[in-house]
């Protein structure tokens, strides 16, 4: 979202538009903060709730990889993603730039709350998970009504680190 939200920003500055630029830009960022603050706080206590109430994953729990989980997302929202770019385009014409740094600022939500959900897990020492049977066709939701509860882990399994970013190996020597 965050890179969709940064191209549509960039293109919709070069659209005048009906307000002018510097409006358009003005309310962008208002929007942008706006945006990311309420996707970075929405829904914590259920989170924190599903976190408190985690059970050790099991041998009959499927865990899958963080990529594969992310491409699945992907997958499944495309067209809702397309249709929010489509849409900050297209806001272009009447606010320049606002559209775009909206849906940017709801990527830079995003990212912060994983990096809250990151800090969560490092003050418990475990990675939290979501069964795959429990996320639907589309990549589901991690907090959704369908998520019963989080399986733990150790801070070690998988290939993802805390908050779900990519696990960096340590350099040969």
């Amino acid at each position: 979202m965050w890179w969709l939200g940064v191209v549509a920003a960039g293109a919709g500055v070069l659209v005048p538009g009906l307000t002018g630029r510097r409006i358009g830009v003005l309310a962008g960022a208002a929007l942008f903060l706006v945006a990311a603050a309420v996707v970075a706080c929405v829904r914590r206590r259920r989170y924190t709730g599903l976190a408190r109430s985690a059970a050790r994953a099991g041998r009959h729990d499927v865990l899958q990889d963080r990529a594969v989980t992310a491409r699945a997302w992907r997958r499944g929202h495309r067209w809702w993603l397309l249709a929010a770019f489509a849409a900050a385009l297209g806001c272009s014409f009447a606010l320049p730039a606002a559209g775009g740094m909206l849906l940017a600022g709801a990527g830079a939500g995003l990212r912060l709350k994983a990096a809250w959900l990151g800090r969560l897990e490092r003050s418990g020492d475990v990675l939290l998970w979501v069964r795959v049977d429990w996320l639907g066709p589309r990549g589901g939701s991690p907090a959704g009504k369908a998520v019963k509860a989080y399986r733990s882990t150790g801070i070690a399994a998988g290939d993802a680190a805390p908050g779900g970013a990519r696990r960096r190996t340590a350099a040969l020597v």
